[in-house]
């Protein structure tokens, strides 16, 4: 349990920070970082790539304290769909439940059924459409898509679909495809011909192009047919899509503002398929070859967070967009654990190990002659992806026991195929004792602010042996340390607040302090759909039209986008505190970035002294600030509450600023 935090500041307090030469360094480690750490160097996070480091002893004084920064490095920093239910996967057919998303239109009536001869083998469900004897009117169907569609006038929308008649009929007309309002504005129409001979699967495709945008997105996607001509026909149908514009124009790629946001972040790594979403059980695990090619082939799969996962996002989409957006991936296996709590006996887990190698292999191979690169290549992918890091499992600190002989089995084979990767262990760090020796651990932490605000030292006992970190998943959820998972009604977050990204940013120094040995970070969950979220809080929120960043995703991008290219020893911070700060240097353009977070209501006075030899090249810096109340949070009612500023600042060779209560900042002082 972590105490609360007492918190008795009658007046500001002054920090003076010397940034300091490497002799003056602390007593935690005197030795130099590795050749390999110091190649490593620089921190990456998900949506953050910087590492740097802060060195020195803290002068407490009644009203100041001096921070020194050292002029010599001490590590380089490493540089490292619209519908819903579209194509009724994972479904029992003849159940309401099956028809989530779609309703009739007209007098005709709708249904999912076990389709006799179903479209794939991997979607073995339809939707059959059957219009009544002496049916008039418009009849069809519509879908609501995720809580909403967004119609925007700017944008072409791809549609199609797949349909036949079970059996052969005269009737030849014409569907007509709409984007509608709930209230029947119609935006979009295309049409095409159906034809009543066609009993064996026939693909549609038409553009929608809509003549206005809607004002919310209360509107549809919907098929329609003159009652009067169908009348008594019976139609199945399958595998719908509708795409607007998508980020770079991927198929099945991302949708726009939702990768804009993310790529604003300047991130370097994404950790693919997704944490806990390897798998509920082994039936239901990720399979990488599941989810790739056209999508009428990908059955999808009963999702490890309660809902049906469409795979339409597969693990080429993933690879793409990781490209896109120049991300490195870090690629999790299965590794024989299932979040339900079964793990495979030794002895079944030979053909998990290859599933795992083909996976790989499909990723990174080159020789045109495998079978997975063939596969790869008739996808229209010829050359290998870039991939160095391989997570084996996920949070397999759950099933620990198990894990010695999993890990040990995976690696081995997976290392002797691969000797180029780096394989990523999920227990506890040397808790088991693994064979062999992990080279990198997976650590997770929720918590509260204030454990965040209290644990910027967390890796600075860490021994230094050669083994690195991933700070796969953090974030401050709840202001609670004795019910972290509660409602919100017992301290849990809906969104992140400003106290919360606060005391995360001051974790984050620490692990900067610590990237010789912390090489990658990632806030998580990243991403929640606000009508249907299985967990708060996250980074960033969305819902069918709007995308709404948070303060922790503010704080990640104003690490992010403020990178140094080399660590700066500077004065420790008090680990009790509650102000915190790193150092970096950037070479191009040459500038020393100063961040600060303050954890508490009270403002901080600080004094930033620039070590000798190093001069402004401009009195003019920049200063990047977010701050607001303690429990300031952007929501969807209220999505600007906080967003930072940026300004000038006068810098020097001593630098005065004044910290605001709960507050990040970024001091960009120009350097020769």
């Amino acid at each position: 349990m972590v105490p609360s935090r007492v918190e008795n500041h009658s007046r500001p307090y002054i920090l003076y920070v010397n940034i300091k030469s490497r002799d003056e360094d602390r007593g935690r480690q005197k030795e130099e970082p590795s050749s390999s750490s110091a190649t490593m160097g620089r921190l990456n996070w998900l949506l953050y790539a910087a590492s740097l480091t802060l060195h020195g002893a803290v002068q407490n004084c009644l009203a100041m304290t001096t921070v020194s920064i050292s002029a010599s490095a001490s590590h380089p920093i490493p540089t490292t769909l619209f519908l819903q239910n579209r194509a009724f996967q994972q479904v029992t057919p003849n159940t309401s439940a099956a028809l989530t998303a779609w309703h009739p239109i007209g007098s005709g009536s709708i249904a999912v059924i076990a389709d006799s001869v179903p479209v794939s083998s991997a979607l073995p469900n339809s939707l059959q459409l059957t219009i009544p004897a002496g049916a008039s009117g418009t009849v069809g169907f519509g879908n609501e898509g995720y809580w909403g569609i967004k119609v925007d006038s700017t944008w072409m929308y791809n549609a199609s679909f797949y349909y036949r008649f079970p059996t052969t009929s005269s009737y030849n007309g014409t569907a007509t495809i709409s984007l509608v309002s709930t209230t029947g504005d119609t935006f979009a129409t295309a049409l095409a011909t159906l034809s009543g001979t066609q009993t064996t699967w026939q693909q549609v495709y038409v553009n929608l192009k809509p003549t206005a945008s809607a004002s919310d997105t209360n509107n549809n996607f919907t098929v329609t047919l003159d009652g009067t001509g169908a009348t008594g026909e019976t139609i199945n149908f399958a595998m719908f899509s509708l795409f607007p514009p998508t980020y770079k124009n991927r198929a099945n790629g991302m949708r726009v503002d939702i990768a804009e946001t993310l790529a604003a972040m300047n991130p370097s790594f994404f950790r693919l398929p997704g944490g806990n979403n390897i798998g509920e059980t082994t039936a239901t695990r990720w399979q990488w070859n599941a989810t790739i090619g056209p999508l009428v082939n990908r059955p999808g799969r009963q999702g490890d967070w309660g809902y049906i996962n469409t795979d339409g996002l597969g693990l080429l989409e993933y690879l793409y967009w990781c490209e896109d957006v120049g991300m490195q991936p870090i690629m999790a296996v299965w590794a024989g654990y299932s979040l339900g709590g079964t793990s495979l006996p030794e002895d079944q887990l030979s053909a998990y190990i290859q599933q795992a190698s083909d996976q790989v292999r499909l990723v990174w191979f080159t020789a045109s002659s495998k079978s997975e690169c063939k596969i790869r290549a008739s996808l229209g992918r010829t050359q290998p992806f870039n991939l160095t890091y391989v997570e084996v499992g996920n949070e397999d600190f759950f099933a620990s026991t198990s894990y010695v002989y999993r890990w040990k089995d995976f690696v081995t084979a997976l290392s002797a195929s691969y000797p180029h990767l780096q394989f990523i262990a999920t227990t506890y760090p040397w808790n088991p004792v693994l064979t062999p020796t992990p080279k990198e651990y997976d650590n997770h932490v929720y918590q509260t602010p204030h454990w965040f605000a209290s644990n910027s030292f967390y890796y600075d006992s860490y021994e230094r042996n050669g083994t690195t970190y991933f700070e796969g998943e953090y974030a401050a959820i709840s202001t609670n340390s004795s019910n972290l998972y509660g409602d919100p009604s017992e301290g849990r977050f809906l969104y992140p607040t400003m106290e919360g990204a606060a005391g995360e940013a001051a974790f984050m120094t620490g692990l900067e302090r610590n990237s010789d040995i912390v090489f990658a970070a990632s806030y998580a969950p990243l991403l929640q759909n606000i009508a249907s979220s299985q967990w708060t809080p996250d980074l960033v929120s969305f819902d069918a039209g709007t995308v709404y960043k948070s303060t922790s995703y503010y704080v990640q991008q104003l690490f992010s986008v403020n990178r140094g290219n080399s660590y700066l020893p500077s004065t420790l911070p008090s680990a009790s505190g509650s102000v915190f700060w790193s150092v970096t240097r950037q070479n191009s353009p040459s500038v020393i970035l100063i961040k600060v977070a303050n954890t508490v209501s009270t403002s901080s006075a600080l004094v930033f002294q620039l070590p000798s030899g190093v001069s402004v090249s401009s009195t003019s810096g920049t200063l990047q600030v977010i701050t607001g109340s303690q429990n300031a949070t952007n929501s969807p009612a209220n999505p600007n509450v906080v967003t930072p500023t940026t300004s000038t600042i006068t810098v020097g060779s001593t630098i005065n600023y004044n910290a605001p209560g709960y507050s990040v900042s970024v001091i960009t002082v120009p350097v020769y």
